[in-house]
């Protein structure tokens, strides 16, 4: 049975109220197995106990804790910025949005019925949509399906850009 008891004391001249609280009267129950290997652990030096923990990991597949996430110096945190943008400058970009800048207005019913079809829109929704020109189309597209799509819409007196 646990027994918790709340005393509550007021000090003579301060407005805190300070609570105690009385330790579970009933004893922890810990069998003896875990209570040995307790034992044990407890008998090993730094470097035992680092072994142990380095075989746990390996017997129970506990991945590390990435120590990268937490900064040792302000040093290489400067310097990590400056190497994506030199990455991201290098890697060739895959992904397009499709822009309508504007259309011919000889064209706008069939620029119309093409966006309608393509966005999935009403009739009323897509003719605001072409009205409100410049606006995009379709969001991070690959570079064929762009190209594709920008030939299409040009074929209809649309001016597009890939961007």
């Amino acid at each position: 049975m646990f027994v918790a008891r709340h005393i509550v004391r007021r000090a003579p001249l301060a407005t805190k109220t300070i609570i105690f609280r009385a330790q579970s009267t009933v004893p922890k129950v810990v069998s003896p197995k875990i209570s040995a290997i307790v034992n044990d652990i407890s008998k090993l030096t730094l470097l035992e106990t680092s072994e142990l923990i380095s075989e746990l990991k390996e017997k129970l597949n506990i991945p590390d804790v990435a120590m990268s996430a937490m900064p040792m110096n302000a040093g290489p945190a400067q310097a990590a910025p400056v190497e994506e943008e030199e990455v991201e400058a290098k890697v060739e970009k895959t992904l397009f949005n499709l822009k309508l800048e504007s259309f011919d207005t000889k064209s706008k019913a069939k620029m119309i019925k093409e966006v309608k079809n393509l966005l999935g829109l009403s009739l009323v929704d897509a003719k605001k949509f072409v009205e409100a020109a410049p606006k995009v189309l379709k969001e991070n597209m690959p570079k064929e399906d762009a190209e594709k799509l920008k030939a299409t819409l040009e074929g209809l007196g649309g001016k597009v850009t890939l961007e």
